[in-house]
């Protein structure tokens, strides 16, 4: 009786893999916004490594670096931007690879951690390597275009805050 639970759950779960081994990459998420005529703008970029779709800029962080540091670093390697704010977040997440990286030997994942880095609005300077193009754009447009569930969360929660903040 059990065994059809567990084989429905693995129907039900076709990501989830239970003979998955690896470790996880400590990783950082940046909800990158700026304020503009009273009004919150999200950048979203394009990403072309790895997968293709939409999301926010972030980035694993290296050997002896904190995560605000892997912040500011990801936030300059990814868009360029001057960074006037960085707020970071109790939110943390978990997700798997959906195929082996070679430049992430022994990675199945990441972990992460959320923050929402206000930016000065100005000319985007995107990492050709990874991504092919960026747009700015109000909430609503921006859930539809993230590419994952767990981005499309914090966004919500980022924008929840920008609305309460003083």
């Amino acid at each position: 009786m059990q065994c059809r639970h567990i084989l429905k759950f693995f129907k039900v779960n076709p990501s989830f893999n239970i003979m998955k081994r690896g470790k996880y990459r400590k990783a950082v998420f940046a909800l990158v916004y700026a304020k503009a005529e009273g009004r919150v703008e999200y950048l979203i970029l394009k990403r072309k490594k790895h997968w293709v779709g939409w999301e926010f800029p972030k980035g694993g962080v290296e050997k002896f670096e904190t995560r605000r540091r892997a912040v500011k670093r990801e936030v300059k390697e990814e868009t360029g931007l001057k960074i006037l704010k960085i707020k970071k977040f109790h939110i943390k997440g978990l997700y798997n690879y959906n195929k082996e990286l070679k430049d992430r030997p022994g990675k199945i994942g990441q972990n992460y951690r959320l923050f929402a880095v206000e930016v000065k609005k100005g000319k985007v300077s995107i990492d050709r390597k990874e991504h092919s193009g960026y747009k700015w754009f109000g909430f609503k447009e921006a859930e539809r275009k993230l590419s994952w569930p767990n981005q499309k969360k914090c966004l919500k929660i980022v924008d929840t805050w920008l609305k309460y903040e003083v």
